[in-house]
């Protein structure tokens, strides 16, 4: 199963950079969103909570690719390391930097993302309760 699990993420994460849509079938309908990268973020909860999350984050940086480079198997839970490229708004000052996603599987899907600036925090952060 947890080879299986970094090829729905794979097809997830690869979906979304292909086309800029969520692959819905891949999160689960009461997916949850901890992102350790923006200040005071919200509680994002379900496919309405993940857009708002996306929203959110894409405000901050308006003009940004991801560039997918490692998707790291640790059974229930895969990390997938990324590339992010971003100009940042009213700066246009160019950021690039390596952030990390892990994201916990249940059932064939995802159903929480936590975000992080860096992969050794995305690999170093506990399983959730």
């Amino acid at each position: 199963m947890p080879q299986e699990n970094v090829e729905i993420v794979r097809y997830s994460f690869e979906r979304f950079v292909e086309t800029g849509q969520p692959a819905w079938d891949t999160l689960h309908e009461e997916i949850e969103v901890q992102d350790h990268d923006i200040l005071d973020a919200g509680e994002y909860r379900g496919h309405a909570g993940f857009c708002r999350w996306l929203e959110d984050w894409q405000a901050g940086l308006p003009v940004y690719s991801w560039e997918l480079q490692e998707f790291i198997d640790l059974g229930d839970r895969v990390v997938v390391v990324l590339l992010v490229k971003a100009m940042g708004r009213g700066s246009n000052v160019a950021i690039e930097r390596q952030d990390a996603m892990a994201c916990q599987m249940h059932d064939g899907r995802i159903v929480r993302i936590d975000y992080y600036n860096s992969r050794e925090l995305a690999l170093k952060a506990e399983e959730p309760a």
